[in-house]
């Protein structure tokens, strides 16, 4: 009976964080879009129902297969771009996005398909952890290193300054939702959470880390291009969710090793990919142009010998033909590594 409770929750996690992930991608399109009242209007409803549903997900499924599937907002939104703002994705972007949804479907079949921690006093002794103690210690320790003695000096030219504050920030905020999550499946389940001290414990620190984890996200926007700090982020964010997650709620210890394996390889997979669907998006691409630049590389390499046969069958422009062979020869022999061209 556990273990198909268990499935089950698994089940509405996983399409609450792939709703999550469609509502968050839409809202970027609506905003993008910039139509008049209503779709303002819209896009504030597509983004209060993407973060409700990515913060129901971390009550019923794991934040090691909640967090990655957050890249998914990313891939809708680029996929909707493609269709409703005319911003056509080249062939770099159309990678990207097929080793998304690869790297996504295998987390999925790898991730944890139970989670311990049911109820809030188990919560409550998972955060007493020795071990998890020290990770929240050294996280607040180094995130006041960075906003009051680096951040000030390098803040506006590093940018693994802010979008470090934010990550690892962002870790101890999925740890407060995932026991907040928790203590509503107790309040709907009659039990008398609002007098237990942890609820109200996780909502103020939930609130501090949240407004910590914006304004400092904000801050790297401003400054640097937002195709460089959406692919730093989702990586630097989701390695401290993992990491977080590894330690509090133990996860891993219950995975097989081709199931850690699996779940690694498909984290890989989406970074590669976030990183084709950004890094290359302004290059103009397609698969239309490969036939054309490998008939060029066939040409360079097999110019010496078009340009003689040219060469013989018109002897008129045979003062052409030479110089493009030597053109050709020298560009064949700097390609080579060779020293007689010089």
């Amino acid at each position: 009976m556990s273990q198909t409770r268990g499935k089950y929750d698994f089940c509405i996690g996983l399409a609450l964080a792939m709703s999550s992930s469609i509502f968050i991608g839409g809202s970027f399109i609506l905003k993008k879009k910039g139509l008049l009242r209503l779709a303002r209007k819209g896009s504030m409803r597509a983004v209060g129902a993407g973060e409700v549903a990515n913060f129901a997900a971390y009550a019923f499924a794991p934040a090691t297969l909640v967090t990655p599937l957050g890249a998914l907002s990313v891939l809708v939104s680029a996929i909707l771009s493609s269709f409703f703002l005319n911003e056509k994705l080249n062939l770099h972007g159309k990678i990207g996005c097929l080793l998304s949804i690869l790297g996504s479907t295998v987390m999925v079949i790898h991730a944890p398909q139970e989670e311990e921690v049911e109820t809030l006093n188990e919560m409550s002794n998972k955060l007493g952890d020795p071990g998890f103690v020290v990770f929240a210690t050294l996280v607040v320790i180094v995130s006041l290193i960075l906003i009051f003695v680096v951040g000030p000096r390098h803040g506006q030219t590093n940018i693994l300054v802010y979008i470090t504050i934010c990550s690892v920030i962002g870790a101890l905020s999925v740890s407060c939702v995932k026991g907040l999550g928790i203590a509503i499946k107790e309040l709907f389940a009659g039990k008398p959470v609002l007098k237990h001290p942890l609820s109200w414990i996780l909502l103020l620190s939930l609130i501090v880390c949240v407004s910590t984890q914006i304004n400092y996200l904000n801050r790297a926007l401003d400054i640097f291009n937002t195709s460089i700090v959406t692919p730093i982020y989702y990586v630097i964010f989701t390695t401290s969710v993992l990491t977080c997650s590894a330690i509090l709620f133990k996860e891993w210890q219950h995975m097989a090793a081709d199931d850690i394996i699996g779940t690694f390889s498909g984290f890989l997979t989406i970074i590669v990919g976030i990183f084709l669907l950004h890094a290359f998006k302004d290059v103009n691409f397609t698969l239309a142009n490969l036939p054309v630049s490998l008939r060029k590389d066939e040409r360079a390499a097999n110019g010496s010998l078009l340009s003689t046969y040219d060469c013989f069958n018109h002897d008129e422009e045979s003062s052409t033909c030479v110089g493009e062979m030597q053109s050709t020869e020298s560009l064949s022999a700097r390609r080579n590594g060779s020293l007689s061209a010089f």
